[in-house]
């Protein structure tokens, strides 16, 4: 039998993690002027989008109502990112950033996935490990630029 309040929380943790990584980047890419690192950028919000998309179907299935992040909370990473690229706009610069956030996400999103047991959804499930899989590999290829 499926738990349903941790399948929630668990699609939450993700649609909660893809938002904030899109967000992020859609106010880092304005910033960004090396092509390399936009065109890294590009690619990570497609993978974000595309998990988020297949959480809100899981979600819409499930007859579960996922929230995006609230207005205010948008305004204070909007405001973060911006004043910290403004202040250093380089690709090692935007690529810790980027890690600092990634990090952020793997962690939230391996406690969320270590506290669903067998009761959880599968496909939700499986969609976390997918997320989390990708945020690994990003974190790998963010941290190529710190050098």
């Amino acid at each position: 039998m499926a738990d349903i309040k941790k399948d929630s929380e668990l699609l939450a943790e993700i649609y909660r993690n893809t938002h904030y990584a899109l967000q992020s980047i859609s106010d880092l890419l304005p910033e960004t002027e090396d092509e390399t690192m936009r065109e890294e950028l590009k690619k990570m919000h497609d993978g974000y989008e595309l998990i988020s998309g297949k959480a809100a179907l899981l979600a819409k299935d499930a007859g579960l109502e996922l929230k995006e992040p609230g207005p205010f909370k948008k305004a204070m990473m909007w405001g973060s990112i911006k004043m910290n690229a403004m202040k250093d706009g380089s690709r090692a610069h935007i690529a810790e950033m980027m890690t600092q956030g990634t990090v952020m996400g793997i962690t939230a999103l391996a406690r969320s996935i270590g506290d669903c047991d067998e009761n959880c959804d599968p496909q939700i499930k499986k969609l976390a490990e997918e997320l989390l899989k990708m945020e690994q590999d990003y974190e790998k290829k963010m941290k190529t630029y710190l050098a």
